[in-house]
């Protein structure tokens, strides 16, 4: 009993000293606000409470509000929409585009005065960003919320901890994440809705449950720039378009994300500008199809072309047409700064016309290394699917880059087990992994999705254990043909881009090729061209490596000199199976 009524004694005087700067604040707004009475006591005849006094000390503790995207709430304190020193915690779950979804929340925080902590115990507010691609990945963020809501038991009323769930889960489950959480969630917003999260996080601290996913047509967060979560990385992700229109019947991505809209390219231009003089060295472009980008707020300097999508490929909507389309968008990227790498995901395999392609090839610091997600080798089973193609014309589609772009390095997504998926289906996918040759692949059992096409109209009745002795099978084939790729490398030099110490230690550096294929080298230094004086090997740095060693994951290799991204294009020497494919 003495124990507890120390550690509650301890947590008020953390509160009040927390909280000091908010009450001086709102003391200051009472003593001004009776000055003004005073002064202007005259010119009103009535000065009292008015009806928003009287809804805020009538609202109940608890209460779920679903909120619009209106201006400011009439009966919050004004002071409420500050951040006022609250320190946030945020936890990013998924993929790239959840990373850069998070840089955004902490970009609208940070102006509203919040304060980033790296401690759940330090933190005010706990924000996870989510995905709900699969049952796994909502499953992690269940029980982490089961983790949260014991930490905010610990802390109790007079240290409140309030604990935000974002993005698609967030947009899936809505309410229910309020509801079947037992008071641990005070607040919901969807992909569309972080705007909105200083006034929902307002809302929390007048005791309320708030809840936003209203999916929009046009949110973009152009002209908000995105605050890296992590200052020592020499890679950023860009968002250049958000939603997806593809429809494909497994997915709830269109149902968690929205339709298809597009950044203004200039606003993307100034992003990457701005991330080159921060002395970033590699940026991604992100989509849920991000090949499709399409910014119809400014005119095409490019000829029209007469085929926006790939041979043999089609979609379940009408042509779009004008336009900036993606493969002018990447060459005035590109063209930002030519020693900063540019890779894109994620593509949809339909979205590569020549023109893409022309420009992968003509620019140095574009990466040749493309995610063309399959899903599945069987033709039926991607009519079900709805993806747009067979197995035929995706197989064109693979060979017909690599004959434009020798020495390409692909990687991809798959499915195993989706409805009704038989062994002789199963095994096409086997065969197409073995004819394409991956140098990364994302393995999955099928896991069905309310909302979505399939939830409608198939049955999910492949066995789970049949999907997940089909995934190792996939997995096997995928890492006997990654090695036989990577042993290709050993004895030859290639330009890797430094992005930090090893996991090993500091003894050891790692980055990645221009394919994207993960390479460690021993930590030393090195000379320079142009200097006799060796050098240290720093994060950013671009150095030619000799690769004396390989599995089906990573190379290992001797570093033998710093160079530049465009001064190794001039001098590189092309490697023998390399040139065998281009003859």
């Amino acid at each position: 009993m003495i124990l507890k009524k120390i550690n509650v004694a301890y947590r008020y005087s953390k509160l009040i000293s927390k909280h000091k700067s908010i009450v001086l604040l709102h003391s200051t707004n009472i003593v001004n606000s009776c000055g003004t009475t005073i002064k202007k006591k005259n010119e009103y005849k009535f000065n009292g409470p008015s009806l928003k006094d009287f809804i805020a000390k009538d609202l109940p503790q608890e209460q779920i509000e679903i909120v619009s995207n209106e201006d400011k709430i009439p009966y919050l304190d004004d002071m409420v929409d500050f951040g006022q020193h609250r320190k946030v915690y945020i936890e990013v779950y998924g993929c790239q585009m959840n990373v850069n979804d998070a840089e955004i929340v902490w970009s609208i925080l940070q102006n509203e005065g919040y304060i980033k902590t790296n401690s759940i115990y330090e933190a005010d507010v706990v924000l996870l960003v989510t995905c709900a691609i699969r049952d796994g990945a909502e499953n992690k963020i269940w029980t982490r919320i089961k983790q949260l809501r014991s930490v905010k038991r610990w802390r109790g009323k007079l240290d409140p901890l309030k604990i935000g769930i974002l993005g698609c889960m967030a947009e899936r489950l809505k309410e229910k994440l309020v509801s079947d959480t037992k008071g641990a969630v005070d607040l919901v917003a969807g992909p569309d809705s972080y705007r909105d999260l200083p006034r929902l996080l307002a809302k929390t601290e007048a005791g309320q449950k708030a809840v936003n996913v209203l999916l929009s047509f046009d949110e973009t967060y152009a002209e908000i720039k995105p605050v890296k979560l992590n200052d020592d990385n020499v890679t950023a992700y860009v968002s250049i378009m958000r939603g997806c229109d593809n429809m494909c019947t497994y997915c709830i991505v269109p149902f968690t994300r929205g339709r298809e809209r597009s950044r203004p390219v200039e606003s993307i231009l100034d992003e990457i500008k701005y991330l080159s003089e921060k002395g970033f060295k590699e940026v991604t472009l992100l989509g849920q199809n991000v090949n499709s980008y399409r910014d119809l707020s400014t005119s095409s300097y490019f000829m029209p072309s007469t085929n926006t999508l790939a041979s043999g490929f089609k979609t379940v909507y009408k042509e779009k047409k004008g336009g900036v389309r993606f493969a002018e968008l990447l060459n005035r990227v590109s063209d930002v700064d030519p020693e900063m790498r540019i890779r894109f995901t994620s593509p949809h395999p339909k979205d590569f016309p020549d023109e893409v392609l022309d420009i992968i090839l003509e620019k140095p610091n574009v990466c040749k290394n493309l995610h063309l997600p399959a899903q599945c080798g069987n033709t039926k089973v991607l009519e079900k699917m709805r993806r747009g193609y067979t197995r035929e014309s995706y197989l064109n589609l693979a060979q017909h880059i690599r004959d434009r772009l020798p020495g390409v390095t692909y990687s991809s997504d798959f499915i195993a087990g989706f409805c009704g998926e038989t062994d002789e289906e199963f095994e096409d996918t086997i065969s197409l992994m073995e004819t394409v040759k991956y140098h990364n692949a994302f393995l999955f059992a099928y896991s069905m999705r309310e909302k979505t096409t399939a939830y409608r109209r198939y049955q999910d009745d492949v066995p789970h254990e049949i999907k997940v002795e089909r995934v190792k099978k996939m997995f096997s084939v995928f890492r006997r043909d990654a090695a036989i790729l990577n042993k290709q490398f050993v004895n030859t030099e290639q330009l890797m881009l430094v992005e930090g110490e090893s996991r090993r230690g500091p003894s050891d550096l790692c980055g990645r090729t221009d394919g994207n294929i993960k390479v460690i080298i021993p930590n030393s230094k090195l000379s320079h061209e142009g200097s006799s004086l060796n050098q240290d090997i720093k994060p950013g740095d671009y150095i030619i490596v000799k690769i004396i060693e390989s599995n089906s994951q990573i190379l290992k290799g001797m570093p033998l000199k710093h160079t530049g991204l465009q001064e190794y294009e001039k001098n590189k020497k092309i490697p023998k199976f390399i040139k065998e494919q281009i003859c």
